[in-house]
């Protein structure tokens, strides 16, 4: 029996310390009268309390590109070897996967009639060239995946719809200041694995978005970007080439509850820098070149998980995660990774841990050279 695959939803995935990984498919063959029921509520479509008259989408039986599978609404083509995107698409078509493929372009055509287009896969192939009125015809596209292809650029004229950008490993070393004009719905941006340079972002290309998340590691990064959406709750700025946070880097993003900067450079994060992230939750420092622990977390009064791991701290002192006096309330830590480090461990105070929850949150470690 062969497969026909739902693309899995992913806005819960993009809380995971690595970069974005397609994850899978769900398998939708099966003959059950109650699996649109089940299509609504996966996450992949909207689900609202009834039908509106604009939502009714006529039937449209037997229209499928050749070679590809079309069931409940999804149109399946990845890895066909297909050079452009097939014609024949059904127009009440919600999932289009086109990943794995060898597309070059995106022509102005390419996608008409498809007025109820929820998602858009496009991951995995050749393409360097888009028509600028490619996705006009995309009025509900809420989710457009399209790294690991050739892009220079970030596309210009995305739907105004969209919720939720990947576009990580292309080529893109801009961001234009109105590339993002207009996207008030859009909450989630994946760019990391481009070439980007913090002279890539032009003053004020992030203005007018809300985003809740934004990666932008692998990149060439060598400091915290400035000018990004202070409504961030999750900052991912991981191997890249940042060699310290300076006191105002943080300044903006104060609603930031997890912030990545693992495998970069950092030797030092001034006094008062962390002061600015009141609500922060994680925090990801690993493989990176500190000498002590950064100053100012034992007034992160909802930190909970520390990543310091592989860095050349040397000594941890007693006051260095926790608050000094009784009665001072803080969230316990639930992990503080400190393993990889030149320190001597058998020199550090018990006390040191007082608000962990118990030893098992403590990752100590032998140090290697």
């Amino acid at each position: 029996m062969e497969h026909l695959l739902l693309l899995m939803p992913l806005l819960g995935l993009v809380s995971g310390d690595l970069p974005f990984v397609q994850r899978g498919f769900w398998d939708f063959s099966m003959d059950d009268p109650n699996v649109q029921e089940e299509e609504e509520a996966s996450g992949i479509f909207p689900t609202s309390g009834g039908a509106e008259a604009e939502d009714i989408v006529p039937f449209y039986p037997g229209l499928c590109p050749f070679g590809c599978h079309c069931h409940l609404r999804v149109v399946q083509c990845s890895d066909l070897g297909l050079k452009e995107v097939p014609k024949e698409i059904s127009p009440d078509t919600k999932l289009l996967d086109l990943q794995n493929n060898h597309i070059t372009e995106l022509r102005k055509d390419d996608f008409k009639g498809l007025h109820h287009l929820y998602a858009l896969v496009l991951v995995n192939n050749k393409i360097s060239k888009i028509h600028p009125k490619a996705f006009s015809p995309l009025h509900k596209l809420q989710k457009l995946y399209i790294s690991k292809n050739n892009l220079v650029e970030i596309p210009p004229n995305l739907p105004s719809s969209l919720v939720e950008l990947r576009i990580h490993d292309n080529k893109i070393k801009k961001v234009s200041k109105d590339v993002f004009n207009g996207l008030n719905n859009m909450n989630c941006i994946e760019m990391g694995g481009n070439p980007l340079e913090n002279s890539g972002f032009e003053p004020g290309a992030f203005d007018g978005l809300k985003l809740n998340y934004l990666r932008i590691s692998e990149a060439k990064l060598t400091g915290v970007p400035k000018d990004l959406p202070e409504t961030l709750n999750e900052l991912h700025l991981d191997h890249n080439k940042i060699q310290a946070i300076e006191l105002e880097d943080l300044i903006r993003y104060s609603k930031v509850y997890r912030l990545g900067l693992g495998h970069n450079n950092i030797r030092m994060i001034e006094n008062g820098s962390l002061a600015f992230l009141p609500s922060l939750r994680e925090l990801h420092l690993d493989n990176n070149k500190l000498s002590r622990v950064p100053p100012g977390l034992p007034g992160l009064k909802f930190l909970q998980v520390v990543y310091l791991h592989s860095n050349n701290i040397t000594h941890i002192g007693v006051n260095d995660f926790c608050p000094v006096g009784f009665g001072v309330k803080r969230a316990s830590y639930h992990g503080i990774s400190l393993f990889s480090n030149p320190v001597p461990y058998w020199e550090v105070q018990p006390a040191t841990f007082r608000c962990a929850t118990n030893r098992l949150a403590i990752q100590f470690g032998n140090y290697k050279k």
